[in-house]
């Protein structure tokens, strides 16, 4: 695939971090102490459960450490063998989690100065996600102010799931502090398991917590058109990372044919939501839930209607897919330079400052 691919931008990869030990250099004096005298440790989202197949690609996981534990296992495993020429970081770290708001920012501060210092300075091609306190938008906006100034943070990174939903007003401080600086938002798959993930309650086994993030992705989503986020931010681009394809189509013909009814109830809502879809959603390709029948994809691309949702992605070190096909069977050859690069260039503005 490099050789087809140079120059690919991957909007997915999962450095580990260590636990909250690693972030004591970046805490003051206070949450040094907290965190060691607390024996606050382990709060690692990207490699959990830690020995679950999903969790990390056998081929991936070193002989001692954590799979994606160093800028040299991202190089050799995800950068140099997809050709990529530049790689987005996303620290899936339970900070934003925590009910302790001020903990949680503390920590998100200190997760994005090790992402800055481990990682980004380290390999010229990196570039990474701000984690916020996303229960503080707040203290989130703080931390997005902080951080902008660094022009290697090209988005803001949530948690898929919170307590709220996040069209809420209470989060519009968010976006607009995104969109000024030119930031998309992301949301990953996670949840910071203030609520159950399902309408009906707790799920008992990991198959049912995986396949239900669709649900999740579609309350968000809808959240935030239907409380006027674009209409109000209209520079701003979501991103949805590993949150699949396959209920794309349906979502959009649902959500159009009841805002044709109920419109009259949110006149803010300007245009259909298939179009603010188009105009405003971008998915990573892994994983991508497509038909079974590679012939099938392109149908359900069209059924989709943008040739600008999809941004390539490995989601490494997760386990996605075998040796370097990571671009799904049945993609039309006609969106291979859009998903592997071009989309990506359209969705974050700050990537085309780096480019020759």
């Amino acid at each position: 695939m490099s050789a087809e691919t140079p120059g690919a931008i991957d909007c997915d990869l999962h450095p580990a971090l260590p636990g909250c030990m690693a972030l004591l250099p970046y805490l003051d004096g206070h949450w040094r102490e907290e965190i060691v005298s607390r024996g606050l440790d382990d709060l690692d989202l990207a490699l959990w459960p830690r020995n679950a197949p999903l969790t990390a690609r056998q081929d991936w996981r070193p002989a001692q450490g954590l799979a994606g534990g160093s800028v040299d296992l991202v190089r050799a495993q995800a950068l140099d063998p997809f050709g990529s020429s530049i790689g987005i970081l996303n620290t899936l770290f339970g900070a934003p989690a925590l009910h302790n708001v001020d903990m949680a920012a503390a920590l998100c501060r200190a997760t994005n100065d090790w992402v800055a210092r481990e990682w980004l300075d380290r390999d010229a091609r990196l570039r990474a996600g701000i984690l916020v306190p996303m229960e503080s938008p707040e203290l989130a906006v703080q931390e997005i102010e902080r951080r902008a100034a660094d022009r290697r943070f090209v988005q803001v990174l949530l948690l898929g799931a919170a307590e709220t939903l996040l069209g809420r007003r209470v989060n519009w401080p968010i976006y607009e502090a995104a969109e000024k600086h030119g930031l998309p938002v992301a949301l990953q798959v996670t949840s910071a398991t203030r609520v159950a993930p399902t309408a009906n309650g707790w799920p008992t086994y990991l198959i049912e917590d995986h396949v239900n993030f669709a649900q999740t992705f579609q309350s968000q989503l809808l959240s935030m058109i239907s409380e006027g986020v674009f209409s109000r931010y209209p520079g701003l681009k979501l991103v949805l990372l590993n949150a699949g394809i396959g209920w794309v189509p349906s979502f959009l013909w649902r959500g159009t044919k009841e805002w044709r009814a109920l419109r009259r109830e949110v006149p803010w809502v300007d245009r259909d939501p298939a179009a603010i879809f188009r105009d405003h959603v971008r998915i990573s390709i892994q994983p991508i839930d497509a038909p079974p029948d590679p012939a099938d994809l392109a149908a359900l691309l069209e059924m989709v209607g943008s040739d600008e949702m999809l941004l390539f992605a490995t989601d490494w070190p997760h386990w996605r897919f075998e040796g370097t096909d990571a671009l799904p069977p049945g993609l039309p050859e006609r969106l291979r330079p859009r998903v592997l690069r071009e989309n990506a260039l359209a969705t974050y503005p700050r990537l085309k400052e780096s480019l020759p």
